[in-house]
């Protein structure tokens, strides 16, 4: 009898690695070769590297939650409220520093860290 698990909408046999089929565009694969070659490893255990990589260094978003600061945000806020003039009202000083931390509307498309608009 074999075990079989459940990851997301594919099922693994227990004790094997998945194979993943990725479509790579001709730069991108370009780029991962040359890593690969400069760390004497072969194209796979390069893609495989650079998405744990990749994966231990990207803002976890969906853990954090709707509207919890990460920690650049914290450290942001922190040094921005030292800043501002301590005579403003509260709710005034809390209107700047969501504003400064959001940054312009036009810049919104190029956050990592927002979500998506599906247009």
């Amino acid at each position: 009898m074999t075990d079989f698990g459940k990851t997301g909408s594919h099922t693994v046999r227990a004790g094997r690695d998945a194979i993943s089929a990725v479509k790579l565009s001709q730069k991108l694969t370009a780029e991962i070769d040359a890593w690969a070659e400069a760390h004497q490893i072969g194209r796979s255990e390069a893609i495989r590297q650079l998405v744990e990589l990749g994966l231990s260094v990207a803002p976890d978003a969906a853990s954090r939650g709707p509207g919890l600061p990460s920690k650049i945000e914290e450290l942001a806020i922190r040094q921005i409220s030292l800043l501002l003039d301590p005579s403003l009202a509260s709710d005034e000083r809390e209107r700047r520093i969501r504003r400064l931390i959001q940054g312009p509307a036009e810049f919104s498309e190029q956050r990592i860290d927002l979500p998506r608009q599906r247009t």
